[in-house]
């Protein structure tokens, strides 16, 4: 399985679309994975016309979408358990901080940093996808791929 992951997209505050990068990616996958921050409800509609989407809500999305989404949920693709949360707090502790939220999870998909982060620690793997619209705290724009078969889960960072 394929999946596109974003994460602090902050439309229509940022920008009022995606990159088209992003548009390219969507037929190449089977589902899309947002970590929270739309702003607005009108890009989660959007995605979920194109493609199954699964998401949360993070701390500068609207109140509809506090009211639609949950804070942090728990997807199962295969065998492998990934739990979804915006994350919240200092950036330096942002792992920790989504680490104490999940347990028996195998992967923590989490945004709120802006900054991309792909990496495993004690056997979980901790994937941001970065921002496709904003570098506030990020020297590149950027959105994610996870890669899961039977054996393993991947993550990819996409440059835009």
């Amino acid at each position: 399985m394929r999946i596109l992951v974003l994460s602090d997209t902050h439309m229509p505050r940022i920008t009022h679309d995606l990159p088209q990068a992003i548009y390219d990616e969507i037929p190449n996958v089977d589902l899309i994975i947002h970590a929270g921050d739309f702003v607005e409800k009108e890009v989660l509609d959007k995605l979920k016309t194109l493609k199954e989407t699964k998401a949360v809500y993070g701390n500068m999305d609207s109140s509809n979408m506090h009211n639609s989404l949950n804070q942090k949920e728990i997807i199962q693709v295969g065998k492998f358990k990934i739990g979804l949360i915006h994350g919240h707090g200092v950036p330096r502790d942002i792992i920790e901080t989504v680490r104490g939220e999940f347990t028996g999870v195998d992967a923590i998909v989490f945004g709120h940093t802006h900054a991309p982060i792909n990496i495993v620690k004690d056997g979980i793997l901790f994937f941001n996808p970065g921002s496709p619209t904003d570098k506030i705290f990020a020297e590149y724009n950027s959105y994610g791929i996870l890669e899961i078969d039977d054996k393993k889960i991947e993550g990819k960072i996409i440059k835009i």
